[in-house]
């Protein structure tokens, strides 16, 4: 029998008294069994980053930025290891593994970079009013304390380095909590991270059940919680922890709009094939997949048949298989729950033009047209390789579909008009606007995060890293201006 994966607890290997299997959800084959930390190692962690605080933050930036470029070489050298890696325990395809390497390898080089040239300083002359004659104010940034970062199934490699690599570089500690389902990838990340030389206690890998999770978001000693997944689990997390200082990334229903000038066959051609691959890509388990496609009146009669046809051509399968598009959602229930919606939707009276079918924890992609308003997979994010089709009259109106949802992560607007383009980004409620493509296009670097039920705060290196410190002025006086 192999022996469980070990843990990181301050930094060093550890196992627990239990374990956990994690299994393949496309054949079920064990992929790993993990070592489950016992209270007291959880506590050892949290007092071990706690303790090490000030010594982490006064470290240079070159040490720091040292330990994120050696992670990015390491991933870059072993993407194919851990691409495979994270199909196995998520059910992603191959190709798409491959990309998630890759923007992680990025993620981490992108921290290195800001590492170097973080908290400068911004200088501010007060002698703009008499009493401040002398004086210079000095503006730097600094940790708000030890971070809990929370990360998905969905991305199980690249979302705990967006919550790992910008508390390095700014120099604050983290614990990081991977989902249940996909625990391997971010203990590999502490393998990596073991390679280092980062000061013991500044992080930590901890596979604690969910049950466990709320201990750890109460703790006074991690002032600040980076959280990515579900709506009533963020929103939980904030209403426990309301003066610890949050960041959500909730989800979506995100939305590509398709306006009237986006006519001709060239255009609609491609627009099609992006709804298509990204409306399905992860299994549609990602928070700004494709799920609901508004296109003007004028067009959509054209676009829909080419909307289903590139649809059709997305292969389902073996995600460990170069060719597949589509592989399995993480588990069997939740292949269901898509089911359950769609089948509610055409029982209201949707139409369904391809797809609607399952076969264990894969399910096929699916195309819903004229669905009813109030059913639940016009209002929720359904998190599985389904679309929705509707139209619009004029741009207005569109922009005024894409608003109505509770959720406002990212939308997409097919447009030529660079008008049209500045009205999308003062009109619709997202947190970003992607113009000429679908709302699934995100870079690494860029603020991301969403309005609404979908979450406050925003990631992207820089960004939390902005996130991760406030900003402390320092006033000199009696200085010659």
């Amino acid at each position: 029998m192999t022996a469980p994966h070990a843990f990181w607890l301050a930094g060093r290997e550890a196992t627990g008294e239990e374990s956990f299997d994690v299994t393949n959800s496309f054949d079920g084959r064990l992929v790993g069994t993990v070592s489950v930390p016992t209270e007291a190692q959880v506590e050892e962690a949290v007092a071990a980053a706690h303790a090490v605080r000030e010594e982490f933050a006064a470290t240079p930036a070159h040490v720091r930025a040292a330990a994120l470029d050696h992670v990015s070489r390491r991933l870059a050298e072993r993407t194919e290891e851990i691409a495979q890696l994270i199909s196995a325990e998520n059910g992603k395809p191959i190709k798409w593994a491959r990309g998630e390497v890759g923007r992680a390898v990025s993620v981490f080089r992108f921290a290195a970079e800001e590492a170097r040239r973080f908290n400068a300083g911004e200088a501010q002359r007060l002698d703009t009013d008499a009493g401040g004659t002398g004086r210079l104010a000095l503006t730097r940034r600094f940790p708000r304390g030890t971070v809990l970062g929370i990360a998905p199934f969905n991305f199980p490699l690249n979302l705990a380095a967006h919550k790992v690599a910008p508390a390095i570089a700014v120099g604050t500690p983290i614990i990081l909590k991977p989902a249940p389902a996909t625990p391997l990838s971010s203990l590999l990340l502490g393998e990596l991270l073991a390679e280092t030389e980062l000061p013991a206690g500044s992080w930590s890998v901890l596979p604690v059940p969910n049950d466990r999770m709320p201990a750890l978001v109460r703790d006074e000693r991690l002032p600040v919680i980076s959280f990515t997944g579900s709506g009533p689990v963020g929103w939980s997390i904030l209403d426990s922890a309301p003066r610890k200082h949050i960041t959500l990334e909730l989800g979506g229903n995100g939305a590509a709009v398709v306006l009237a000038d986006y006519s001709s066959e060239e255009d609609l051609d491609w627009a099609a094939q992006r709804i298509a691959t990204f409306s399905n890509y992860q299994g549609g388990q990602s928070c700004i997949s494709v799920q609901r496609v508004i296109a003007d009146a004028s067009l959509y009669d054209r676009l829909v048949p080419k909307v289903v046809a590139a649809v059709e051509t997305q292969v389902t399968g073996d995600p460990s298989d170069a060719a597949t598009d589509v592989g399995p959602l993480v588990s069997e229930d939740a292949a269901k729950r898509v089911e359950a919606w769609v089948d509610e939707a055409v029982a209201a009276g949707a139409t369904l033009l391809t797809g609607g079918k399952r076969d264990g924890a894969t399910y096929a992609p699916t195309v819903l047209a004229d669905v009813p308003n109030g059913v639940t997979i016009a209002c929720e994010e359904v998190f599985g390789p389904v679309l929705t089709l509707s139209r619009a009259e004029g741009e207005s109106a569109a922009f005024a579909a894409v608003n109505d949802s509770p959720y406002g992560l990212q939308a997409g607007v097919f447009t030529h008009d660079l008008q049209a383009a500045f009205r999308a980004h003062r009109a619709l409620e997202t947190g970003g606007v992607i113009i000429g493509d679908v709302p699934s296009y995100r870079a690494d670097q860029m603020p991301y995060g969403g309005a609404k039920q979908s979450g406050v705060g925003r990631e992207g290196v820089r960004y939390a890293m902005d996130d991760y410190t406030y900003e402390r002025v320092l006033v000199l006086t009696g200085l010659a201006l």
